[in-house]
C-alpha cells in the first residue's frame, strides 16, 4: 500500500538535499580557479555516485511491487509517472539498473551485478551512467559462446578504461575486443542472433519524420533481400515521378521502368524507404490483414473539414502519428469516407446500439474524439485500446457513444470494484469538461479521489486553457491599473 502523506524524507534525503541547497546557494566568486576546478570534479564525481544510488532505490521500488500497486503498467511507467521522466529517459535508467544495480536472490542474499567491475566504478564515481551504458552495448554483442573467464576480462579492460578514457572511444575499444574474441563468428549462434534481432522505430517528431534502426537476423535478410532488388530498384515506386511504375511492376512495359530509372535520382536509402511505402500500401488496400479490434487492419485517418477545405494542417491516425493534410488526401481518395459530428466540446452526438460490443462505427467515432487511451497520464494510442463502457453493461450502462470510452488492456484492466480499483465517470454539466469520462484513483494513489480527465491526446485543449488563463490575468491586471489611474487624483505623489 502506498502513502499518499506528505510525510518528510528520510533522514539520509535530508541531508542530501540540504548540502545541495548550500552548494546551490553558496557564492562561487571567493573561489581560485583552482578551487573552481576542483568543485567541477567533486560535482561530476558526486553526480555519478548518485546515479547509482538511484539504480538501488529503483530496485527496491521494484522489489516491493510499488509500481504494480499504484496501477503503473512498468516500473519504466512508473518512473514517468512519478519523477515526470521522459520515455527514453526512464527507460535508460532501468536497463542501467539492470545491468550495474544489485538485486537480490529468493533467499534475501545479495547478487552480484552483471557487470560487476562497472558498477564497482560507477559505486565510485570513477564512470559516468553513459560510461557503463557504452560497456553493456559492447557485452551485449558478446556471443553466448565465449568463455566465461574471457567474458570476465573483457568487461574488465572496458571498465579499467572508462575511468580514464570516453565514453566516445568505448566502442572502438570494444570491437576489438570482439574481434579478438571472436575472430571469424564461430562463436555466434542462433541464440545470440535472436537475442540480438529487434527493430526500433521511435517517436515521430514534430517535423513528422520518425527515426528507425535496428538489426534483422538471417531469415529477415533472405527475405527481403529479393524484394528490395525488385522494388527498390531505380525508376520503380518513385512519388516524384508520375510515370513511376507502381505495385504491379511485371505488367509494365521495361522500357517505362527503364526510362523512369534514367529520371530517377533517389539514394539507395531512399529508393529502400519508397519500397516500403509502396509495398505496405498495397497490402493495407486488400483485405488478407484481417482486422483488428473490430476494425480491417488499414490506416484510420482522422481529419477536420476546415482542414480538408483548406489543404492544411495533418489528419491524426489510429496509432497516434499524424500525416500532413495533402499527404492525407492522397491516401483518402481510394478510401471508404465517414462523416462524425461533434458538439461544442468535442465529443460525438448520439450513437446507440443495443448490444453489448460497440460497432465500428462507434469506435471510428471514438478514434476521431479521443484519439487514445482515456485514463490520465497513458499515451497509449486508440489502435491499443478497447472499448469501455463508463458504466458496466451488467449494471444497466448502454452501449450508446454516451456511454462509451477508450482504455487500452493494461488500463483496462484497472477497472474494478475493489479498494484497489479505478472508477471512471461522466463529467457533468458543471465540470470545466462536460461529458469527457474522468478517472478516479483508488485511495492508496489519491486520498481525494478527484476525477482526472487525460490530455495526453488532446494537447491542444491544455494550450487553449493555459493561453485564456494567461490572457484573463492580463486583462486583470490591465483593470486594476485602470481602477487605480481613476481613484489617483491629480497632485497625489505616487508612492
Amino acid at each position: 500500500m502506498i502513502s499518499n502523506s506528505k510525510s518528510s524524507e528520510g533522514p539520509d534525503a535530508a541531508a542530501l538535499l540540504a548540502a545541495v541547497g548550500e552548494l546551490v546557494e553558496r557564492s562561487l566568486t571567493p573561489l581560485s580557479d583552482d578551487a573552481v576546478v576542483e568543485l567541477l570534479r567533486g560535482a561530476e564525481r558526486a553526480a555519478r555516485m548518485l546515479a547509482a544510488v538511484q539504480h538501488r532505490v529503483l530496485i527496491e521500488v521494484d522489489s516491493r511491487s510499488i509500481p504494480a500497486n499504484s496501477g503503473a503498467k512498468t516500473i519504466k511507467w512508473f518512473l514517468m509517472e512519478t519523477l515526470r521522466l521522459s520515455h527514453a529517459a526512464a527507460g535508460a535508467r532501468v536497463r542501467a539498473a539492470a545491468r550495474v544495480g544489485v538485486f537480490h536472490n529468493l533467499a534475501g542474499d545479495e547478487r552480484e551485478p552483471e557487470l560487476p567491475c562497472t558498477a564497482a566504478a560507477l559505486r565510485c564515481g570513477d564512470i559516468s551512467v553513459e560510461h557503463a551504458r557504452g560497456i553493456a552495448t559492447v557485452m551485449g554483442r558478446v556471443s553466448r559462446g565465449v568463455e566465461a573467464v574471457d567474458r570476465e576480462a573483457a568487461e574488465q579492460i572496458l571498465a579499467d578504461f572508462a575511468t580514464t578514457g570516453s565514453p566516445d572511444d568505448i566502442g572502438k575499444i570494444g570491437d576489438s575486443i570482439l574481434a579478438h574474441l571472436d575472430p571469424d563468428g564461430k562463436n555466434t549462434d542462433d541464440t545470440d542472433r535472436a537475442r540480438m534481432r529487434g527493430i526500433r522505430i521511435g517517436r515521430q517528431r514534430p517535423d513528422g519524420m520518425s527515426p528507425i534502426g535496428g538489426e534483422i537476423d538471417p531469415t529477415l535478410r533472405a527475405l527481403l533481400d529479393p524484394v528490395l532488388a525488385k522494388y527498390a530498384r531505380p525508376g520503380v515506386g518513385n512519388p516524384e515521378d508520375p510515370a513511376s511504375t507502381g505495385a504491379d511492376v511485371d505488367c509494365t512495359d521495361p522500357e517505362v521502368i527503364t526510362a523512369a530509372a534514367q529520371r530517377d535520382t533517389r539514394t539507395v536509402e531512399q529508393r529502400t524507404h519508397d519500397a516500403f511505402t509502396l509495398l505496405l500500401g498495397s497490402l493495407v488496400d486488400t483485405h488478407a490483414l484481417g482486422s483488428h479490434r473490430g476494425l480491417p487492419v488499414t490506416t484510420v485517418l482522422t481529419m477536420c473539414l476546415e482542414d480538408v477545405e483548406r489543404a492544411s494542417g495533418v489528419a491524426t491516425t489510429a496509432t497516434g502519428g499524424t500525416v500532413p493534410m495533402p499527404v492525407a488526401l492522397r491516401l483518402a481518395e481510394k478510401s471508404r469516407p465517414y462523416l462524425a459530428v461533434f458538439d461544442p466540446a468535442g465529443l460525438p452526438l448520439h450513437l446507440g446500439r443495443m448490444r453489448r460490443l460497440a460497432s465500428p462505427a462507434q469506435r471510428l467515432s471514438l478514434i476521431a474524439a479521443l484519439g487514445g487511451c482515456s485514463r490520465p497520464g497513458c499515451d497509449a494510442p486508440a489502435s491499443l485500446c478497447a472499448v469501455h463502457h463508463v458504466r458496466d453493461y451488467r449494471k444497466g450502462g448502454r452501449t450508446d457513444i454516451e456511454n462509451l470510452v477508450l482504455a487500452c488492456d493494461h488500463c483496462h484492466s484497472l477497472i474494478n470494484d475493489s479498494a484497489t480499483g479505478w472508477k471512471t465517470v461522466v463529467l457533468g454539466d458543471d465540470s470545466q469538461f462536460a461529458g469527457r469520462t474522468a478517472w478516479i484513483a483508488p485511495e492508496h494513489i489519491d486520498p481525494t479521489g478527484t476525477p482526472r480527465v487525460n490530455h495526453r491526446h488532446r494537447a491542444g485543449e491544455l494550450l487553449a486553457q493555459t493561453v485564456a488563463g494567461i490572457h484573463a490575468r492580463w486583462e486583470r491586471q490591465h483593470a486594476a491599473r485602470q481602477c487605480g489611474m481613476r481613484e489617483r487624483r491629480p497632485g497625489d505623489v505616487a508612492a
